[in-house]
């Protein structure tokens, strides 16, 4: 994961962070709370009135394609060969130009860790989550906090009545890039902090347990082929620290759908 402090030279102010986690091209814009409506990016407008200051994946991948040449351009494949680039890739282009933008006076510059008011957000970020038996979703946040949620109750979400009327999708809930929301076939998303705020404190039980093992473990097979890679290339994660097996076999280990998937990030 790449961070970026999204500054305003008019303002001499630093207005929040944009994530970008580079294997899956996702990005998270998180500002400031001492923002408003009228020193805030005006895309943004909108959350911000709401005290809403980390923006979702869908919005702030738009304002990054604001601020970048548009990939149908007439002449980019000139501008890419120019900046030695062999494929389109806005970040690139944000970090070629600054994510100067002539609308406002907004640009980013690369930093090395997360302010400490993201890291404290964060907290209540996803771990894990999954889809039990009786179509609740059980959330492990990082602050080691476990709710049940029962997306019925979430009001405002458009698109949620298509995921609860087709189980595929439903259960194909998984977590989505630095536990920011919850995704279901990667097309619609729950942010963590509805998840947070619209759960019920839980002991975990059993059945919910078996459903988690069920639904959110790999094999050693399975994690070669989700990661695309051998299952030599496996072990040298497990050596590296960056995976962890949970359980160990002479024929292949198990380890955490959600590790699995975050090593892509």
């Amino acid at each position: 994961m790449k961070v970026y402090r999204i500054s305003d030279s008019e303002l001499g102010r630093s207005v929040g962070v944009l994530l970008y986690y580079e294997r899956t091209k996702v990005f998270i814009v998180e500002l400031e709370e001492t923002l408003d409506e009228w020193t805030g990016p005006l895309l943004f407008t909108s959350f911000i009135k709401k005290r809403q200051f980390t923006i979702p994946r869908d919005i702030s991948y738009l304002w990054v394609k604001e601020r970048v040449i548009p990939n149908d351009r007439q002449n980019i494949s000139s501008i890419l060969a120019n900046h030695k680039m062999e494929a389109y890739d806005e970040m690139r282009l944000m970090e070629l130009s600054r994510g100067k933008c002539s609308q406002d006076s907004l640009f980013i510059e690369k930093i090395s860790g997360l302010p400490e008011y993201v890291q404290e957000r964060q907290k209540k970020n996803l771990k894990e989550c999954f889809v039990s038996e009786n179509r609740s979703i059980i959330c492990f946040f990082k602050d080691e906090t476990v709710k049940r949620v029962y997306p019925e109750t979430l009001s405002n979400l458009y698109g949620l009545d298509k995921v609860l009327s087709n189980e595929k999708v439903l259960f194909s809930g998984r977590v989505g890039e630095g536990g920011y929301y919850m995704t279901f076939n990667d097309s619609f998303d729950i942010p963590a902090s509805r998840l947070y705020e619209g759960g019920q404190v839980i002991p975990v039980s059993l059945s919910d347990f078996v459903s988690f093992v069920k639904r959110n473990t790999y094999d050693t097979t399975k994690s070669s082929s989700e990661l695309n890679c051998s299952r030599q290339n496996i072990s040298y994660l497990v050596n590296k620290g960056e995976i962890k097996p949970i359980k160990e076999e002479v024929k292949g280990n198990l380890y955490l759908k959600g590790e699995i998937i975050s090593a892509k990030w």
